[in-house]
């Protein structure tokens, strides 16, 4: 097929060790816009700094991230196609899982990170094609290209709008079935339009309205796990 993301993935695809490294310290460096520290990344895969240090090298040796001790790591140009090779393969079995074997959106993460390092290149892009080529994955995140390219994200978390301001409910983050499963009960699902009636500095709850003027007391870590954009922003695109 010949795509630009699976050169290195073709020849000799890196163990499923590495590729969940390359996609964590993708996340993080999204997430913060900066390198992924140890002790993030140790967080995230649930292993110790210590570990996290040791691979942090050999990732480096082998050409798929810039590692400083006591900063953290950055991907490579290398190291970032991989990375979303791994992504897309993701986000794709998510999408798939939703809407042809009967999951519910709170399943799709767990059961995707299982099954993403099982099959390969040729299985994803058939799976896309299946799917009608999707943009995007049942939690609003964006489905890199097959050629290893991803659409500009200026969604922002919820606990950072500001009180009377009108948004619209971009993507959740997936990691925390129990969050996915209060947000699913409510219909705060991407797409979703919502007024912000209040932002409590005090506490971090975020009080929305709904359509359906149906109103919710969102706690931080809610806040913080829902990203929106805002109206004008989607007005500029024709939305």
């Amino acid at each position: 097929m010949g795509y630009e993301m699976n050169d290195l993935a073709e020849s000799r695809s890196p163990s499923s060790s590495v590729g969940d490294y390359l996609k964590a310290v993708w996340e993080l460096a999204v997430t913060s816009g900066g390198a992924a520290s140890t002790k993030d990344v140790a967080a995230r895969l649930s292993i110790s700094p210590a570990s996290v240090s040791n691979m942090f090298a050999r990732l480096q040796e082998m050409g798929l991230v810039r590692y400083e001790r006591y900063r953290g790591a950055t991907l490579t140009e290398r190291g970032r196609k991989e990375a979303l090779r791994l992504v897309r393969r993701h986000r794709l079995i998510e999408t798939f899982l939703l809407e042809h074997l009967g999951y519910d959106w709170q399943e799709v993460h767990e059961e995707a990170e299982r099954l993403e390092h099982a099959v390969s290149d040729g299985f994803t892009e058939r799976l896309a094609e299946l799917l009608g080529h999707p943009d995007h994955d049942p939690h609003g995140d964006p489905i890199p290209s097959a050629e290893g390219t991803l659409e500009a994200d200026d969604s922002f978390p919820l606990s950072q709008a500001a009180t009377g301001q009108r948004v619209r409910i971009s993507k959740v983050r997936d990691e925390d079935a129990a969050m996915l499963d209060y947000f699913g009960d409510r219909n705060l699902v991407p797409g979703r339009w919502l007024t912000v009636r209040e932002v409590r500095t005090v506490d971090g709850v975020v009080i929305v309205e709904d359509e359906e003027a149906e109103v919710y007391a969102l706690g931080e870590p809610l806040a913080r796990s829902m990203f929106v954009r805002s109206e004008t922003s989607d007005l500029g695109e024709g939305n």
